[in-house]
């Protein structure tokens, strides 16, 4: 049970999280000269710095004698690592390079594309909303494909890139904080000799261009770091609902950025694949709250229904079946006099 102020707390926690995601853009201009893969090598290796610092002055370390143990588990670690560098690395790219409004649409595409990998990978069942959100998502990067001239595949990379760190990080099931220690620890060797042959060649920025540069660079694993642990306070603060909701502000920030702050071209088409993808997510949306809605109903009945026949809680909670059972179980807390569910 969480109490007002800590949701309150949570909620902010989430929008600064998605609201700094969503600021990003601004960032990664400042950094230039530097090329997108030396900014990602410099991201890389300053968040395991950052991450670590974090891991030291909070003292846990306990989870690294375990995960040494799980082959199976480090394997998803390497496997998230090099997806999402290779997320990362797109992302950059595209910022530095003028598609701000196209980055943007992988990040409002990700949802339907998580969907579509819960379908054909882990066999899930949709209802019909889902299922049309889906057609229109579809539809909408067909709109794209034609407006381009070609499938528009920063935004794809950027969704399925996405969509897969979220599937490899719900199997491996670590916190958040020490999944982002043990995925740059996969990349920092790498990154470290990456920026150390740049220096070599010559063509390296890092200590050429003044010490605000060399800052800004090091600043990468912040910039990496801090929205992490603002949405890892938001998440054991506020409902599922709530994050699922707050996670459009980053797109919705990207967009605006791309097409006030940086005047990218928005012709017909584009427009019209843009109302598409938002099409879709208003069903998914919709479907979602309605869902909620509809479990958190069946809860307090059955909660009521266990309180009055004098049942365990475990009882209702056994009843209300899989999509349920945080509510019931809240419901059933409250009806013993305990506060409002969380």
């Amino acid at each position: 049970m969480k109490s007002e102020n800590e949701q309150r707390a949570g909620l902010l926690y989430g929008i600064g999280a998605y609201g700094m995601w969503g600021l990003v853009p601004l960032f990664w201009p400042l950094l230039k000269p530097s090329g997108a893969m030396e900014i990602l090598a410099h991201r890389m290796a300053w968040s395991l710095v950052i991450v670590a610092v974090a891991l030291m002055a909070l003292r846990r370390w306990d989870w690294v004698r375990e995960l040494v143990r799980q082959p199976r588990k480090l394997g998803l670690i390497a496997v998230a690592a090099v997806v999402i560098t290779v997320n990362w690395g797109v992302y950059i790219w595209s910022v530095n390079s003028g598609h701000v409004v196209e980055a943007s649409l992988g990040y409002f595409i990700n949802p339907l594309v998580t969907i579509a990998m819960g379908v054909l990978l882990l066999k899930e069942r949709l209802r019909p909303a889902q299922w049309a959100a889906v057609g229109i998502g579809f539809a909408a990067v067909l709109v794209l494909a034609i407006g381009y001239g070609q499938p528009p595949w920063i935004s794809l990379t950027l969704a399925f890139s996405f969509a897969t760190y979220g599937l490899v990080k719900k199997k491996v099931n670590i916190g958040g904080l020490e999944s982002l220690a043990a995925e740059t620890a996969v990349q920092f060797l790498p990154a470290l000799a990456f920026l150390v042959w740049l220096g070599a060649d010559g063509t390296g920025t890092f200590g050429f261009h003044g010490a605000g540069h060399a800052v800004l660079l090091a600043a990468t694993g912040l910039v990496t770091a801090v929205p992490l642990v603002c949405f890892g306070a938001a998440a054991i603060r506020v409902p599922l609902s709530t994050l699922g909701l707050l996670q459009y502000l980053a797109p919705v920030f990207q967009f605006l950025l791309g097409v006030l702050y940086f005047h990218e071209a928005m012709p017909a088409e584009r427009w019209a694949g843009f109302a598409l993808v938002w099409l879709a997510l208003t069903c998914l949306t919709w479907d979602a709250l309605r869902t909620a809605r509809r479990n958190k109903a069946e809860a307090l009945r059955l909660a009521v229904q266990a309180t009055a026949s004098g049942a365990q809680p475990d009882t209702a909670v056994s009843q209300a079946g899989p999509g349920a059972t945080g509510q019931v179980a809240g419901a059933v807390r409250a009806g013993q006099g305990t506060g409002p569910t969380a």
